[in-house]
């Protein structure tokens, strides 16, 4: 428009030529990829292991010492404990109350169902008790014990 002051010129968009540009920033180097365990180092690891596991699978079993009880509110209470190892046990049969007269009593032993021994179990305390030597009887194995007069039985089977 005529008699308007001119525009305010804007500023260049490029510098001109006289002017340095910085240069762009380079990008930053990538780390490598983290190295892979080295076949030996492998080697070694897997050997520790496999060490380890025929170790373990050689070792004797754990103890496998077990209980196992009758239960009934009422009556006589029979219990079993297998003290040992795999099929290998000695074998306690535990009447809890019997009554205060009763001092000993005849105690029955079954392997699978099977009448194996018959002992005389006598008072320690409260209970009447009588145990077996340990004697292998396999895994898997059924063990129940009977007290004459009882017609409860506890069993346990051997692991």
């Amino acid at each position: 428009m005529p008699g308007a002051p001119p525009a305010p010129a804007l500023p260049p968009l490029a510098p001109a030529p006289s002017e340095s540009v910085p240069p762009a920033p380079t990008p930053l180097p990538h780390a490598p990829p983290p190295r892979a365990p080295r076949p030996r180092a492998r080697r070694s690891a897997l050997t520790f292991a496999l060490a380890g596991l025929a170790v373990s699978l050689s070792a004797a079993p754990a103890a496998a010492d077990s209980s196992a009880c009758t239960h009934h509110f009422s009556g006589p209470q029979i219990c079993i404990r297998l003290e040992g190892q795999g099929g290998r046990n000695a074998v306690t049969g535990i009447w809890t109350n019997p009554p205060r007269a009763v001092t000993s009593r005849t105690v029955f032993l079954f392997r699978n169902g099977e009448l194996i021994d018959r002992a005389t179990a006598i008072r320690s305390g409260k209970a009447l008790t009588h145990s077996w030597p340990a004697q292998d009887a396999g895994t898997d194995t059924e063990l129940c014990v009977k007290f004459r007069g009882s017609q409860r039985m506890a069993c346990q089977t051997t692991r």
